[in-house]
């Protein structure tokens, strides 16, 4: 009797378990019975490669992309990187300018001159110059084009040196003499300068010592 009254409990069990299964699983796979335990397999959310400099904290309000009041005799559509100030300035029409935050080289990589853009690539691959590897014999020798590459979304090319304007998945690092002499910026902004220039265009690069007040934001847009 006691086997009998033990055997319903189990069934009990089961059947409890069972009708818990299918009602909190409805899309599960009615032949696979882990599916009709558990629900179907879902795979993990994976937080972007890249913070929205939008987002609180991700990037710093003064480094946020705008229209500054800028004036330069430089032609409109001249990118001019201001290093000492950490900022990189699309030269506009009527004395304005698209104004990003930037991260530069680091102490002994800093450097200036004029360059144009030679080429431009979206995801690019990474495969990281003799030089560098001589210095850091641990990186890898070729990164494809992806999130989680160090070059980000978009890369322009500087003519006649190893140097790129690229994206960067570290946005904390905007605003820091942080890198080999490429200058760095958030992937939007990257990609926002990528849609507005061609190859061509010319590219000021301004050295570390030539210090200046950066222009005051404009309310603009």
């Amino acid at each position: 009797m006691k086997k009998l009254s033990g055997l319903k409990t189990v069934a009990a069990i089961a059947t409890l378990v069972a009708a818990t299964a299918i009602s909190t699983s409805a899309l599960a796979n009615p032949f696979n019975p882990f599916e009709a335990l558990f629900g179907p397999h879902r795979e993990p959310v994976a937080a972007p490669a890249y913070a929205n400099p939008a987002d609180d904290g991700a990037q710093r309000s003064e480094f946020r992309r705008q229209v500054v009041d800028y004036r330069t005799s430089e032609a409109p559509g001249t990118i001019i990187v201001d290093t000492p100030n950490t900022y990189l300035y699309l030269v506009m029409p009527g004395g304005k300018a698209m104004r990003y935050g930037i991260g530069v080289g680091r102490e002994g990589f800093a450097w200036s001159g004029t360059k144009t853009v030679e080429r431009k690539a979206e995801w690019p691959d990474w495969t990281p110059p003799p030089e560098m590897i001589q210095r850091q014999p641990y990186l890898p020798r070729f990164v494809a084009g992806g999130e989680t590459n160090p070059l980000g979304a978009r890369a322009l090319y500087l003519s006649g040196s190893v140097y790129r304007i690229h994206g960067t998945n570290a946005p904390d690092t905007i605003g820091g003499r942080v890198s080999s002499g490429c200058i760095r910026m958030v992937n939007e902004d990257v990609i926002d300068l990528y849609s507005r220039v061609k190859v061509g265009t010319k590219v000021v690069v301004k050295p570390i010592g030539e210090h200046r007040a950066a222009s005051a934001a404009s309310s603009v847009n």
